[in-house]
């Protein structure tokens, strides 16, 4: 039998030298959107085909071509998530969120699914921080949305990023711009993709989302959604810019964006970024004021974004952004002996219990080996305990740094100043962290 040896393509692993990267992702997000009230919500990877058609919508990209559909052994049709939105919105909707106090705001890290075509930061397997905010109609929750992305992306030190912003209207206005849009792509019609000639009918606004260069580049003439937008539309949009002008966030007014899910309207925005070279998106939302209703749900003015966590890990080692190092091992035991053995798994538990990183030897290695196990585990200390230590109740406490030794007596205080130590380092650790904040 072969040894299967491969990830399935457009799929990858996160090692241990990597996944301290991740979790500093994730958790700086999720701290931050805590700041901003959200709470963390949890969603199944797959729910029933039909949230997403009529969430995602019929037309886009994502449901024609790029969803993992399948029946399962009740012939039910299911679908592995390729979004976190419509997810979350079901959930509120199930559970009666909506009815305790509104705005309901969430968070989450969830994995998406998509069959795309792979290239640099876009899986088939994805991650994506997001979060989501049920029942506010007001414009400032649309910029306090905005400002809770560019919080964390301040915060992940990521650099030269651009927010770039639109307004897609409401279905008062849009049915105007659709009969422009239309107008527009009748007469370009022999050149659109096959695809694109089922949109032009149902959707013409969706042709402005094709990948493909020819329909993207006959795009780039179309109509802009802009000129049609209604009184409240406007007046929205407007006081939308008037907040991220008080809060000295810079924008760029961007009639190209239209996000490529249907559930969108009014605000829309995307940060942009090109340390990967040519310009990309990292992180992208708006408003979905319509989206619990399709659902069979109440009216519930909603808004949210969906920042990829790959290919923002990506931004973020070009933008050299610090990231702390992954936690190393305080101290590893070193044993001789079978009752040395059965000393140094004492001692190991009972300073785990109280938080302090410790290994010890469990392969049943020489002493000289364990030493080199340890200097490669990066240990800060080591503590060799053989007869004698046993019998003295005195061993060496090792920095495997500086290698200076100093004795530590075998008892009660030996936990005490080994707590104390790793203590030190951590309040070291804080401090050197908020002086960088301050700085």
């Amino acid at each position: 039998m072969s040894l299967i040896t491969q990830a399935i393509r457009g799929t990858q692993d996160f090692l241990p030298t990597d996944t301290h990267k991740l979790q500093h992702a994730e958790q700086t997000a999720l701290s931050i959107a805590r700041d901003f009230g959200y709470n963390e919500i949890r969603t199944p990877v797959f729910e029933h085909t039909e949230l997403f058609h009529r969430s995602v919508g019929e037309t886009t990209d994502v449901v024609q071509k790029e969803m993992y559909t399948f029946e399962d052994k009740s012939g039910r049709s299911i679908t592995l998530r390729p979004e976190g939105t419509a997810g979350v919105a079901r959930a509120v909707l199930e559970h009666g969120m909506h009815n305790e106090r509104l705005p309901v705001k969430v968070s989450y890290i969830t994995t998406c699914y998509r069959y795309e075509k792979p290239q640099a930061g876009r899986y088939r397997e994805f991650r994506q921080f997001g979060v989501e905010c049920f029942g506010a109609a007001a414009p400032q929750a649309d910029a306090e949305v905005i400002a809770l992305a560019a919080s964390v992306l301040r915060e992940l030190g990521v650099t030269s990023v651009s927010l770039h912003l639109n307004s897609i209207g409401c279905p008062d206005c849009r049915p105007q711009y659709h009969a422009a849009l239309k107008a527009y792509f009748d007469g370009n019609s022999d050149k659109l993709c096959g695809t694109c000639h089922g949109r032009l009918e149902r959707n013409p606004m969706r042709i402005l989302d094709c990948k493909s260069p020819i329909c993207s580049g006959i795009a780039q003439n179309a109509p802009v959604m802009m000129d049609y937008l209604c009184d409240g539309c406007r007046t929205h949009f407007d006081a939308v810019r008037a907040c991220l002008h008080a809060a000295e966030m810079e924008y760029e007014l961007d009639t190209g964006i239209v996000r490529g899910l249907d559930y969108y309207t009014r605000t829309v925005f995307e940060f942009m970024s090109d340390a990967l070279g040519a310009q990309s998106v990292v992180c992208g939302g708006g408003r979905y004021d319509g989206l619990t209703e399709e659902l069979g749900g109440p009216h519930l003015p909603s808004l949210g974004f969906g920042m990829g966590l790959e290919r923002l890990m990506m931004v973020m080692e070009a933008s050299a952004a610090e990231i702390p190092r992954p936690e190393r091992c305080e101290v590893y035991f070193a044993s001789m002996g079978d009752t040395a053995v059965q000393k140094c798994f004492e001692m190991a538990v009972k300073l785990r219990e109280g938080g302090v990183s410790v290994e010890c030897d469990v392969v049943g290695r020489g002493i000289k080996a364990q030493m080199k196990y340890a200097d490669k585990i990066g240990a800060r200390y080591a503590i060799v305990v053989g007869d004698n230590e046993l019998e003295t109740g005195i061993a060496n406490l090792r920095d495997m740094e500086s290698g200076e030794q100093t004795e530590i007596a075998l008892d009660d205080s030996m936990y005490t100043t080994l707590y104390n130590k790793s203590l030190d380092r951590q309040l070291s650790g804080m401090a050197d962290l908020f002086g960088n904040m301050a700085e």
